[in-house]
């Protein structure tokens, strides 16, 4: 019998050693919520000893705990005898610790994963619950930076990198899309597409670097000019595009003649020199006469044709009177 007692000991203080020594948060409370073991990884990162907690009530001891919601999960775990869990995308962590992995030190706290799990007593009666606090912030801010990169890479899969306006890949998609919506809600748009002039002019004259510089003071031109709802692009060389979404033809050509006059005020300071140039500007409203947004691209292409043939630095919408 005595024998049996000191292995029943034994066991009882290896399980203690394991349970204070285990790499995971594990707090166990009763109804009230009064806490009956703090294990070693709690004490480590909380600062506080067990001998500090055991005994008192867990809100009273840390009362920046979201109380009601963990209050709920506590009750449900009692009334329905179940387990319940939330992850770090529910809520980021249970107790606001500090992260001290050694490759994620960077992560402002540490992500947790948390597991309310019922515990039976000998009558069969379950009058506590463990706490258990997963720390995973490594695969969290593992995952957080693939998410991170994956978006980079959407967005450079998207955009042009000289102007930051969409390339002309993702712009025609928009394009598409634009024309597809119109067709569901009857709710305009219109397209402006133009270019600058004599752009050949200051390749030749000032070289490459100056004439990318005329283009990227151009595309900011553009933006200053649109609203967020308009989508904006670089269709190609000197050529750019805008829709501008729930706008018609007149409403746009007061957009692009706002926008050719700014862009002839413009001066582009280039080592020496002092750059000047102008657009030419196409609009074409979208209408139920169009079958495709490739006939609604070539209008407006044929509009801009139509401000070269002006005289260039013009604005013309495809279907007005000469």
């Amino acid at each position: 019998m005595n024998s049996y007692n000191f292995e029943e000991i034994d066991e009882l203080h290896w399980t203690l050693g394991l349970v204070h020594h285990l790499e995971v948060g594990l707090i166990v409370v009763d109804r009230a919520g009064v806490v009956k073991l703090w294990n070693g990884f709690m004490e480590n990162h909380s600062g506080v000893a067990s001998s500090n907690v055991e005994g008192k009530i867990l809100f009273q001891l840390f009362p920046e705990l979201p109380q009601r919601w963990l209050q709920q999960k506590l009750d449900s775990v009692f009334l329905l005898r179940n387990a319940a869990y939330t992850s770090w995308e529910q809520r980021p962590y249970l107790f606001h610790f500090k992260s001290n992995r050694p490759i994620t030190g960077s992560a402002p706290f540490m992500y947790q994963n948390i597991t309310l799990t019922p515990l039976t007593s000998p009558t069969g009666e379950v009058d506590h619950v463990g706490i258990l606090i997963y720390d995973v912030t490594d695969n969290v801010t593992s995952q957080l930076e693939l998410q991170q990169a994956n978006k980079k890479l959407q967005a450079l899969s998207r955009e042009d990198r000289l102007t930051g306006l969409f390339n002309r890949g993702y712009w025609e998609e928009c394009l598409n899309n634009e024309f597809e919506r119109f067709n569901r809600s009857q709710m305009t748009s219109t397209l402006v597409m133009f270019d600058i002039d004599h752009f050949k002019r200051v390749n030749d004259t000032y070289g490459h670097q100056a004439g990318d510089e005329v283009i990227r003071v151009v595309a900011d031109t553009l933006r200053e000019q649109a609203r967020k709802t308009d989508i904006l692009g670089r269709y190609g060389g000197e050529e750019y595009g805008a829709i501008l979404t729930g706008t018609n033809g007149e409403n746009a050509m007061i957009f692009a003649e706002r926008l050719r006059a700014r862009i002839e005020s413009l001066v582009v300071p280039y080592g020496e020199h002092q750059l000047k140039f102008t657009i030419s500007i196409g609009v074409s409203e979208l209408t139920y006469e169009h079958d495709s947004p490739k006939e609604w691209l070539e209008q407006s292409d044929q509009a801009l044709y139509k401000s070269k043939q002006s005289g260039r630095n013009w604005v013309t919408l495809f279907g007005e009177s000469e």
